[in-house]
C-alpha cells in the first residue's frame, strides 16, 4: 500500500514534468523526426505480426511459448502469416479474422482467465481489420488500450501468485539489487501495472515508449529463447508506440485546469484503476 501511494503521487508529478521536457530542443527534434515515420505504423504491424507469428510456429507454440500449437493452429497460423504477407487490405482483413479464429481456440483450450494475459492479440486483430477503413483511426487507441490492460493484468498476477514469479527468479538467477525476491517481485509489477496504465489513459510518450523497449530487450538476454518467443509481439507493438506518439488522443488528465487538481486527478484515478483490477483479479482467482 505505501508504495502504491508513492507511485500515485510519483505519476501525478510526472505527468507535470513530460510536457516541459518534450519541449526541449533535442527531444523535439527527436519527436518531429518520429512524426514523418508513422506511416511505416500499418507495415510494422502487418510484417511484425507475421514474424512474432513465424518464430512461434518455429517453436511449437502459437501465442504464446505455454500454448503448444495443434495441428488447426498450424493450419490457420500459416494461413495468417502468408496473408498478411500480401500487400492487399482484404487479405489483412482476412488474416484478422483468422488470428481471432486461433485466439478464440487458445481460449477454449487453455481458459479465458489465462488468455486474458494475451489480451493484446485482439487488439492487433480489431487494428488489422479496420485498416484502409473509415474508422481506421480507432485502430491505434484501441491497440494502446488492449496491451495496456494485459500488462496491468500480467502485473496484478505477480501480486496474487507471487509464487510463480520466485521459481522465474531462483531458476534464472535474477538479480534483485539488494532486495528480497519477494519485494523485488512486488515492485516490478508495480513498473509494469504503471506502464499498462499510462498506455490506458493514453500518455505513455515516445520516451516512456523506447525506455520500456529497452527494458523489455534487455530481459530477453536474460531469459533468451523463450523470452524471445513470448515477448517477441510485445517489442513490436512498442515499436509502433515509438512511431505514434499520442498525438490522436487527449488525455481526461487535460479536463482539469491547475496544477494541483491534475495531480489529485491521476493520484485517485491510479488508486481507484489499481485497487478495480486486483479486486477482479482476486475475484476470478
Amino acid at each position: 500500500m505505501t508504495i502504491a501511494l508513492i507511485t500515485a503521487l510519483v505519476l501525478g508529478i510526472l505527468l507535470q514534468i513530460l510536457p516541459k521536457l518534450m519541449e526541449w530542443k533535442p527531444v523535439k527534434k527527436f519527436d518531429d523526426t518520429l512524426d514523418r515515420l508513422r506511416k511505416f505504423s500499418p507495415l510494422l504491424l502487418r510484417y511484425g505480426t507475421a514474424a512474432a507469428l513465424i518464430v512461434q510456429v518455429l517453436s511449437g507454440s502459437l501465442l504464446a511459448p505455454e500454448i503448444h500449437i495443434n495441428t488447426f493452429g498450424y493450419m490457420v497460423g500459416a494461413a495468417v502469416i502468408m496473408l498478411l504477407l500480401i500487400p492487399n487490405h482484404f487479405a489483412h482483413k482476412i488474416a484478422a479474422v483468422g488470428l481471432i479464429l486461433v485466439f478464440i481456440e487458445a481460449t477454449l483450450r487453455i481458459g479465458t482467465f489465462h488468455m486474458l494475459d494475451y489480451g493484446f492479440y485482439v487488439a492487433i486483430t480489431f487494428t488489422l481489420f479496420v485498416q484502409k477503413t473509415k474508422i481506421e483511426n480507432w485502430g491505434t487507441p484501441f491497440l494502446y488500450l488492449g496491451t495496456g490492460l494485459s500488462l496491468c493484468w500480467v502485473a496484478v498476477e505477480k501480486w496474487v501468485f507471487p509464487g510463480l514469479s520466485m521459481n522465474i527468479i531462483a531458476a534464472h538467477d535474477v538479480p534483485t539489487f539488494g532486495f528480497s525476491p519477494e519485494m523485488f517481485i512486488s515492485m516490478s509489477a508495480f513498473i509494469e501495472f504503471v506502464v499498462g496504465y499510462l498506455l490506458v489513459v493514453g500518455v505513455l510518450n515516445r520516451i516512456l515508449a523506447l525506455v520500456l523497449t529497452v527494458i523489455f530487450f534487455m530481459t530477453t538476454t536474460l531469459f533468451g529463447a523463450v523470452e524471445i518467443v513470448g515477448h517477441f509481439m510485445v517489442h513490436v507493438i512498442l515499436i509502433i508506440f515509438i512511431l505514434e506518439g499520442i498525438s490522436f488522443y487527449k488525455p481526461p488528465i487535460k479536463i482539469h485546469q491547475t496544477v494541483l487538481d491534475q495531480i489529485v486527478f491521476v493520484f485517485l484515478n491510479f488508486l481507484f484503476v489499481l485497487a478495480a483490477m486486483v479486486l477482479i483479479y482476486y475475484r476470478f482467482a
